[in-house]
């Protein structure tokens, strides 16, 4: 049926809520299920529990258009994956359970005599969320397999709340799936998928649902006219099939060219992120009569507070065009990319006043969104005026702290000359000298940085935050650990070594924590993926690096060992990618200063006699813009950051570099351009894939393509990894062929890492002799 809205009852819409709850109680639900210390009962209570909360914290702050089906134990895309039925042939034996089939589909499955890898992940578009890559066959079929979407529903029904459904549309499902063999394209199967999707509007339409949420952000990206013809057939089917209110959502930037085709498509409402795409705002003036527009305002990925005033005003500009029943007030996307809630922050030494003041979580930007539709309608009590003008006090005390502006950081900045991104020589020169340094065999095997932190290791640093452990006996338990991690990889047989990283709580916390112009939070945890979950430090003013952060951690490794060993950095563009970034000021400058900080620190390392140092840039694909158009300019400056952090050393230090999870197709020259001497790879689970590109560019300096996967729990053998470096000779000259793990070991545990590593080195043996 078709919902009028009142002219004086202004919605307000939240496009998707944190799952993980605000003390992770899902991730430790799922770790104790995974470990077989719980049940899939007592697994589903945690998720009924944290569902219950969201939906009544909405409810309570008078949201109207609540999100359900946003909850997922893995990956939301998954979900979809499921509920349609494209479930990859490997797992057909796993079926009988569903929940067993949804976490081998997530993360690969080793016991009762199955073995199968998991489906491929990948960043979900520029953000540090991962999803779970369909895999689409040209004789795919599918079927309605999953009713997760109704039974949420119903759930929050039974609560007395009517929420709206939400899941990915059929075009983005398609595009962001991957073709498994040749001969057809994904979108071929879009007149399959689309009596799937039928079948799911029925069903929710049938349990109650008004309103559903069909999430279609490959509306922002470069669209090809077959894929623009695939949405006016797609949405004319819906329509047709269908008489549920749909929102036809976009977001992380702007419609631009696809706005004529969002406009045309039979839907209720359209949603558009004016965070990202503020322009957007000229649609009032061309939306059809029959069309709702939802403004996308509260920025829901990152953490500064929302300037109301200005918000407002655009607000009152689409109300004056559009009236109250046309327009919606919402998040800009989904609130799973920001912390729960502000309010978890007690410890005014890792978070102060002075910068708390002028951020939100999820559950404060619930509230301001309330607060503006308030403001937007008229409501002048005495509550709304208070919080209004404590909102625009915070906002211009922002813009004057003292705290955000240092005169030497930005004296360095222009400093920087054009040599300042060169190394002394070529790759080709450099090469020799590294080679005669290092002395390494065919094959040289080597980690990516981190080994396995047990619980024993968190709970010294936990005592050390605590005042529990000293600084000295703190270190010392450290030492010990090191020790025995270089003389396991020693015993192993490693050619070149890591210290395994004990010291370090997250690859971008560590850095910021010693970084002046960051600050940080004690429960501000936002999901990468699954139940893997991280705290990124909040960038509010400009960066330097007070002291050195790495440089006795890696002096005091080496001393264990004539090995080389490996300083372990993370780069510029990740440490700005995967923070929540100051907003006022270009990022690019941002993340010059981080480069900066960096190289001071790569000058120390090498000084310190370090003869191998990482840098890590696993988000420089991550952070490309959506459009191609804007490509150029990012990657200038991103490269440009990681070439000033690498080139102030000499020829015969050796730099390596490190990405996981990215296509490399497109952005190829780029990669080369960043000169790293060694560049290591996420390879195993597109089974040697990605290095196709590289051997079509001939790609000049070495690499390590990843032969297995860490994000499962499952032990390759060493003829499992021959094959995937046999597949690699084949594409890449062996004289310039690492051999490495996927991404670090962190999250694994010793009892699958030892067997795996040794299987690895096992397998470089092998290539060698053959």
């Amino acid at each position: 049926m078709t919902i009028r809205l009142n002219t004086q009852d202004l919605k307000t819409n939240v496009l998707g809520y944190p799952r993980i709850g605000k003390d992770r109680e899902l991730k430790q639900a799922l770790e104790s299920f995974w470990a077989g210390r719980s049940t899939h009962e007592e697994l589903d209570a945690v998720a009924k529990e944290l569902r219950k909360e969201n939906w009544t914290l909405m409810r309570e702050a008078g949201i109207d258009l609540i999100p359900s089906n946003d909850f997922s134990y893995y990956d939301t895309v998954l979900d979809q994956t499921l509920a349609v039925g494209a479930i990859p042939a490997r797992y057909d034996k796993l079926k009988d359970d569903k929940l067993n089939l949804y976490f081998a589909m997530a993360h690969g499955y080793q016991k009762d005599g199955h073995d199968v890898i998991a489906m491929e992940m990948t960043k979900w578009f520029d953000t540090n969320y991962h999803y779970i890559v369909p895999e689409l066959t040209k004789d795919q079929t599918f079927t309605y397999y999953d009713t997760k979407a109704v039974d949420e529903f119903l759930e929050a029904k039974k609560l007395g709340i009517v929420t709206k459904p939400v899941f990915i549309g059929p075009v983005s499902f398609l595009l962001l799936g991957k073709e498994k063999g040749e001969g057809f394209h994904r979108l071929d199967l879009l007149e399959r998928l689309l009596p799937v999707y039928a079948q799911q509007l029925a069903a929710l339409q049938q349990a109650g649902a008004q309103w559903i949420q069909l999430d279609e952000p490959v509306l922002v990206t470069d669209l090809d006219e077959r894929s623009q013809e695939a949405f006016r057939q797609a949405y004319a089917y819906l329509a047709a099939q269908s008489k549920l209110n749909i929102i036809l959502t976009s977001y992380f930037g702007s419609l631009s060219n696809n706005e004529d085709l969002a406009l045309s498509l039979p839907v209720k409402a359209l949603h558009v992120d004016l965070v990202r795409g503020p322009e957007q705002i000229e649609l009032t003036k061309r939306l059809p009569k029959d069309k709702i527009l939802s403004l996308g305002l509260i920025d829901g990925r990152n953490i500064w507070k929302n300037d109301l005033e200005a918000s407002h005003k655009i607000a009152h500009r689409a109300i004056c065009q559009l009236g109250f029943e046309r327009v919606i007030l919402s998040t800009s996307c989904s609130l799973l990319h920001v912390p729960y809630d502000l309010e978890q922050e007690q410890d005014e030494k890792v978070l102060s006043k002075s910068i708390k003041r002028f951020l939100a979580f999820a559950k404060q930007k619930v509230q301001e969104l309330s607060l503006l539709k308030a403001v937007s309608q008229g409501l002048q009590t005495d509550a709304c005026i208070k919080a209004f003008v404590a909102n625009q006090r915070d906002i211009t005390a922002k813009c004057d702290s003292e705290e955000i502006h240092d005169v030497k950081v930005k004296e360095r900045l222009a400093q920087i000359r054009p040599k300042d991104y060169q190394r002394h020589s070529d790759y080709a020169h450099r090469s020799q000298l590294q080679h005669e340094r290092l002395q390494l065999p065919l094959f040289p095997t080597t980690t990516i940085g981190s080994f396995p932190q047990t619980k024993e290791v968190r709970s010294w640093r936990a005592a050390y935050k605590k005042g529990k452990l000293s600084k000295e006996e703190y270190e010392k338990l450290l030492k010990e650990e090191i020790k025995k991690c270089v003389a396991w990889q020693e015993e192993v047989g490693l050619d070149v070594l890591v210290h395994g990283e004990f010291e370090r709580n997250d690859m971008v916390e560590y850095f910021g924590e010693q970084l002046k112009g960051f600050t940080f939070t004690q429960k501000g945890w936002v999901q990468s993926y699954g139940s893997r979950c991280v705290k990124p430090p909040i960038i509010y003013g400009d960066v330097s690096r007070p002291q050195q952060m790495t440089v006795a951690w890696s002096r005091y490794a080496q001393s264990l060992t004539k090995h080389p060993m490996k300083g372990m950095l993370t780069g510029p563009v990740t440490i700005l990618e995967w923070s929540f970034v100051r907003n006022d000021q270009p990022l690019s400058m941002t993340c010059k200063q981080i480069a900066l900080a960096i190289r001071t620190e790569v000058v120390d390392l090498e000084k310190a006699g370090i003869s191998v140092i990482q840098i890590d840039e696993p988000a420089i694909r991550e952070g490309l813009p959506l459009r191609h158009a804007q490509w150029d300019d990012y990657l200038q400056w991103a490269v440009d950051c990681f070439r000033l952090t690498a080139s102030g050393v000499k020829d015969e230090t050796q730099i390596h570099t490190h990405m996981c999870y990215s296509e490399f197709n497109d952005i190829i020259a780029q990669i080369a351009r960043m000169d790293a001497d060694v560049i290591t790879i996420e390879c195993s689970r597109s089974q040697m894939e990605l290095l196709g590109v590289f051997r079509q560019f001939k790609y000049p300096n070495e690499i390590g393509p990843g032969v297995y996967d860490i994000h499962s729990a499952r032990i390759p053998s060493v003829e499992e990894m021959v094959t995937l470096l046999r597949k690699a000779a084949t594409l890449i000259p062996k004289e310039r062929l690492w051999v490495n793990p996927d991404c670090g070991l962190k999250t694994r545990g010793w009892e699958e890492t030892q067997p795996s590593i040794s299987n690895m080195v096992e397998a470089a043996r092998v290539m060698r002799k053959s």
